[in-house]
């Protein structure tokens, strides 16, 4: 496998065009997340310039363009504000260290081959996850939107200092936001071939504040401020013991979330190009670009739905685009910075809220109580705990309840897989001489039938069915159509076979192969049982069941004849 992607030059003209307007959607993004961070507007274009070039240097989706996103954006401010918070004078260093751990995790997560596992969550908890991200990215741009700082405490920091935030709102920074937000909503979809809405907004909110409402002089108008231009500060790593564990933590789920950001962004990509993504080299690529971000002072970003999606529609189709998208933004960051100092913060807050609102998964929140309430239920669960808890613990109690009553809707459908027969009631399909030998045992013969997957939730029904039947000589478990078995079903199995073997009757197992036949064997059942009564043939089962029958039939009449005689 090639750890550096070959640039190509077979789709020049696309993949140049591809790139450029790729550039020009990624400027007024990064300035808006890089603001959103904490960490300020150069860190947002560096972020742009760093992580795409890297990501698709070494990644594994050509057409992918990565940048910082409204997922990594929520979660880098978070860290740097609490960092900050506690230490006032290396905090942002070591927010730029949680951003370069992630790069490692998200490196781990790849060669161990995880990618494919990130991509199988439940649609209900990726939707409740995003919509969560879109919901905090609004609240926390509702400050600046309105003229005012951003309260500490998150969400929960800007829902309790609303009142107040109203009361002082600042009406030129107000009605930039306003505006702002109606160039992005009502933009004509036939001009974003030739100028993306984002760039529209930021270029006229700019022009309106230094021609016309400066003029006023009503109150001050926050903006960037002047960036140097210029290569970026080499940030080293810095941690301290009492830290390193939030750090650590941090760390993980910006990884994480990172790499379903990005693999949801693949897939979007693959159904455009027809092309089929590398999933863990992907998450390598993210990875080292990540690292390399954050020694460089950039905010953390991942693969970009928007930008990816205007490039590709652009012609874009190789890693050359995204090559071409930040020698762009390069430039722009050593030589044309000082150009973006009159850029109100107003404008990029209502940027920021557009890609809030666009994150919120509208349609599937509209149908959903359509499917199911309890699917209902987990995305709005877990959009709460996104907004007000924690991400990880959103996704995780998702997951956890997602599964919890996925397997009980198996466990319900598997249950009807196991039978107790003793005659020929048509329950399983039996040849004629099978049929026959459950006749002449007449009921003394119990045939325990198992098919499908086993797994835990079954359990109790092999329990149920087993002590519904008590008179019988002979227990016969099939499990030839049992593929895979858990351990809990196995156990109960084992309960059973010890249950019938303390009452005095035979046990005979058939049809157990491979893994099922080794799992009872590593459990010790395969010691209760003699070894001529572990068979492979049914018929051949019940032909010996019914001679132990018959057997003890035999025995038992003649103890009652030598009862008689006497």
């Amino acid at each position: 496998m090639q750890i550096i992607n070959p640039i190509k030059f077979d789709n020049l003209k696309g993949d140049i065009f591809g790139g450029l307007t790729a550039a020009v959607v990624a400027l007024p993004m990064a300035l808006a997340f890089g603001i959103a961070s904490g960490a300020g507007a150069s860190a947002g274009i560096w972020g742009a310039i760093l992580v795409g070039f890297f990501a698709s240097i070494f990644g594994g989706t050509p057409s992918l363009i990565s940048e910082p996103t409204g997922p990594m954006t929520v979660i880098v401010t978070a860290v740097i504000a609490e960092l900050i918070a506690r230490n006032p004078d290396t905090g942002l260093a070591m927010g730029f260290t949680v951003v370069m751990m992630a790069g490692v995790f998200q490196i781990l997560f790849g060669v161990l081959k995880l990618g494919k596992y990130i991509t199988m969550l439940p649609y209900n908890v990726i939707s409740g996850f995003m919509t969560g991200i879109g919901v905090i990215l609004i609240f926390l741009q509702l400050a600046p939107f309105l003229g005012q700082e951003t309260p500490t405490g998150g969400v929960v920091g800007v829902i309790t200092n609303l009142p107040n935030l109203i009361n002082n709102i600042n009406p030129q920074e107000l009605v930039l936001g306003v505006l702002t937000l109606a160039i992005l909503f009502l933009y004509p979809r036939q001009w974003k071939a030739i100028v993306p809405p984002q760039l529209t907004a930021l270029l006229i909110g700019t022009l309106v504040t230094v021609f016309l409402l400066r003029d006023y002089d009503i109150r001050t108008i926050s903006t960037i401020g002047e960036i140097t231009p210029g290569l970026p500060e080499l940030q080293m790593p810095t941690w301290n013991m009492e830290n390193l564990r939030l750090m650590f933590v941090n760390a993980i789920v910006l990884a994480t979330v990172g790499c379903i950001d990005c693999l949801l962004t693949c897939l979007v990509c693959d159904s455009l190009t027809r092309q089929e993504h590398k999933s863990n080299k992907e998450l390598v690529g993210q990875g080292i670009a990540n690292i390399i971000t954050g020694l460089c002072g950039g905010i953390a970003g991942s693969g970009a739905t928007t930008p990816s999606v205007v490039a590709i529609q652009a012609g874009a189709r190789s890693t050359l685009a995204s090559v071409v998208r930040a020698l762009v933004l390069f430039i722009i960051a050593i030589w044309a910075a000082p150009l973006t100092t009159d850029i109100p913060l107003a404008v990029l807050a209502g940027i920021v809220i557009k890609v809030g609102i666009s994150v919120i998964d509208w349609g599937f929140l509209k149908r959903v109580h359509k499917i199911s309430w309890k699917a209902a239920g987990i995305v709005y669960v877990v959009i709460l705990l996104t907004v007000f808890v924690d991400l990880m613990i959103a996704v995780a109690v998702g997951v956890f309840i997602a599964n919890i009553l996925t397997i009980e809707k198996l466990s319900e459908l598997q249950s009807t897989a196991v039978k107790t027969i003793t005659d020929d009631d048509d329950q399983i399909k039996l040849s004629d001489e099978e049929k026959q030998i459950l006749d002449l045992a007449d009921n003394r013969l119990l045939l325990f039938h198992l098919s499908g997957p086993m797994i835990f939730g079954v359990a109790k029904a092999i329990s149920r069915e087993h002590s519904a039947i008590d008179n019988y000589d002979v227990l016969l478990v099939d499990l030839g159509e049992v593929p895979v078995l858990g351990v809990t079903s196995s156990l109960a199995i084992e309960n059973a076979i010890q249950e019938a073997l303390d009452l005095g009757r035979d046990v005979i197992v058939v049809g157990a192969t491979g893994k099922v036949k080794r799992r009872l064997e590593n459990l010790g059942i395969a010691g209760l049982i003699p070894g001529h009564h572990w068979m492979g043939d049914r018929l051949t089962a019940l032909e010996e069941g019914l001679k132990l029958i018959q057997t003890k039939q035999g025995m038992n009449t003649s103890t009652e004849q030598v009862v008689m005689d006497s």
